[in-house]
């Protein structure tokens, strides 16, 4: 009679009915454990593509010349988003034209384009948790009027005409963006040491 062994104390014969409910466990508790471990990657990767969500935000001219990029950055590096790229310079009017594409058919398209030309911006990319839509909320009403206190353009501007700021408004815009302004070299991923600090372990 052959004799099989087992990592236990213990050997069973193979037609033994106690070794086929043991397989059978066995097989059963790896299943079980493969499952929870597929789950927990589900939610770990599900998780890290939430808090790597991109914007793209932008100092237009009048923010520059009144010298608030500093200002606008210190907000979304204290709310907690990560600065992932950031440049300085004067676009020009084919770029301007390409990236308010959707407003072509609007009145005052061809003002803002030769506004938006007529002096350096600060085009940035931040990352974090739902930051296309906390990053809106934190620029404020394209019309200041409307903006409430707290917000960038509640408080740094009173005119729509000279409000400072350009956020995305959605994800698929944020993505359209990034790639009109930055090359993919130009984009940093790196994990601040803070992160544990601003997102909780699951």
């Amino acid at each position: 009679m052959k004799i099989a062994s087992f990592p236990y104390p213990f050997a069973l014969k193979l037609d033994s009915p106690r070794l086929s409910s043991s397989i059978f466990l066995l097989v059963f508790v790896e299943c079980m454990l493969a499952g929870v471990l597929l789950l927990i990657v589900s939610l770990f990767s599900a998780t890290m593509a939430a808090n790597s969500e991109r914007t793209f935000i932008m100092v237009k001219p009048d923010g520059v010349q009144r010298g608030l990029v500093g200002d606008i950055i210190k907000r979304f590096e204290q709310k907690g988003f990560k600065l992932v790229a950031m440049k300085f310079t004067q676009a020009s009017v084919d770029h301007l034209k390409e990236h308010y594409k959707d407003l072509a058919s609007r009145p005052f398209f061809p003002g803002l384009v030769q506004y938006m030309a007529s002096g350096p911006v600060v085009p940035m990319v931040w990352e974090g948790l739902n930051v296309v839509k906390t990053g809106r909320q934190m620029l404020g009403e394209t019309n200041p009027i409307d903006s409430k206190p707290g917000t960038i353009r509640g408080d740094f501007c009173i005119q729509v005409g000279r409000n400072i700021i350009h956020g995305s408004d959605s994800v698929e815009s944020a993505n359209r963006e990034i790639d009109l302004w930055f090359k993919k070299e130009e984009q940093v991923n790196w994990k601040p040491v803070a992160a544990p600090w601003i997102y909780e372990e699951n």
